[in-house]
């Protein structure tokens, strides 16, 4: 066989089998894992992947989906890959899926829900075994409809509760923002201001953990504190930061639902000439990539991203090897505790020392 272009040739199973010296079904039976009224030998299976190793034999996925194998492909659709935070998680999930033998096919759903709709209809024609759901896509019930109803198996992340009828892995946003205002009310602030990115199912959560915490400590919410920002973006968190700025009574910290909206408060704190933490404190939630490399550091909410990723696709993998059965009724969601990294965003009111917390 001659090699085109310089790429290696594609190993065939004819060329297992012959050199193995057992017959094609023989290499496909050990492939594939099925039982057969008789059995293989130990030692020619051992002789049969002795050879796909040497060779490096990979069965094409699509012929291997045709003949109602696995393909080791699973899907997966992103609300917006543009985020860092669903940057990394995609790098999570992928890595998790290739330690178990599988690739990835992504989709980009462009922040549509009708567009993450035709990427699903995708999926099931390229003979993924399963597909996983990133970043919050309730804004489209048809989606929804579709998945519950057909015979593909899916797993959910970072739905906020969001996700009937399917099994979902999310980080437990309650507690998270809880650890987030514990941290500013113990380092003395009473004044603290809620930035809220929006209307996702996990910011939901978060918003609602903000307000219940400021009730049972009998702190008021005042007019303006909480800001409700058009989108998940640092130029969204500047001009709200700005807006806190132009109260009668400015907080004193500022809770971000998201790094990246905190991010833009950073910015506009510099550019009003005020020091963080020393005149104003700011905490973030995520810890995406470059909160670390914030000026200065910021103190932030850290999802469990490789715990996350890894029970996703371990429940994906269930579902699949069960024959993922038509969804009905509540589907289970678990939720995974998130921690706190304390940096130089936070101090006491007036410049104090931060905090004891993990610091990173």
């Amino acid at each position: 066989m001659a090699e085109r272009d310089g790429a290696r040739p594609r190993v065939t199973l004819k060329q297992v089998s012959e050199l193995a010296g057992v017959s094609q079904s023989t290499v496909s039976r050990i492939l594939n894992r099925r039982h057969s009224a008789v059995p293989i030998a130990a030692a020619t299976r051992e002789r049969v992947l002795r050879v796909i190793e040497e060779l490096d034999y990979r069965p094409h996925p699509l012929a291997r989906g045709l003949r109602g194998g696995g393909t080791a492909l699973l899907g997966l659709i992103v609300r917006e890959v543009a985020d860092p935070f669903f940057a990394a998680a995609i790098e999570a999930i992928a890595d998790e899926s290739r330690r178990h033998g599988y690739s990835l096919v992504l989709g980009h759903a462009r922040s549509s829900a009708r567009e993450a709709l035709v990427l699903a209809e995708v999926l099931e024609t390229r003979h993924c075994d399963g597909a996983i759901l990133l970043g919050d896509l309730r804004d489209e019930p048809r989606l929804w409809a579709e998945l519950e109803g057909s015979e593909l198996a899916v797993v959910a992340v970072c739905q906020g509760g969001r996700a009937p009828g399917i099994p979902t892995v999310d980080c437990d946003n309650r507690v998270g923002t809880v650890m987030a205002l514990q941290h500013l009310h113990g380092l003395g602030h009473r004044r603290i201001a809620f930035l809220d990115a929006g209307w996702l199912g996990d910011v939901e959560e978060r918003r609602l953990a903000y307000h219940a915490f400021m009730a049972e400590r009998g702190l008021p919410v005042l007019e303006g504190y909480h800001q409700r920002l058009p989108g998940n973006h640092p130029d969204a968190g500047l001009s709200a930061f700005r807006a806190l700025l132009e109260l009668s009574s400015p907080p004193s910290a500022v809770f971000c639902a998201t790094d990246q909206v905190a991010l833009g408060v950073l910015a506009a704190a510099a550019r009003a000439g005020l020091r963080v933490p020393a005149d104003v404190s700011v905490v973030g939630f995520d810890d995406i990539p470059m909160a670390r490399f914030a000026v200065p550091g910021l103190t932030t909410v850290r999802q469990p991203l490789r715990r996350m990723a890894r029970l996703a696709v371990e429940r994906l993998l269930g579902l699949i090897r069960s024959g993922a059965a038509p969804r009905s009724g509540p589907a289970r969601r678990e939720r995974l505790r998130p921690s706190l990294v304390v940096r130089g965003s936070t101090a006491a009111p007036g410049g104090g020392a931060g905090g004891a917390a993990s610091r990173g």
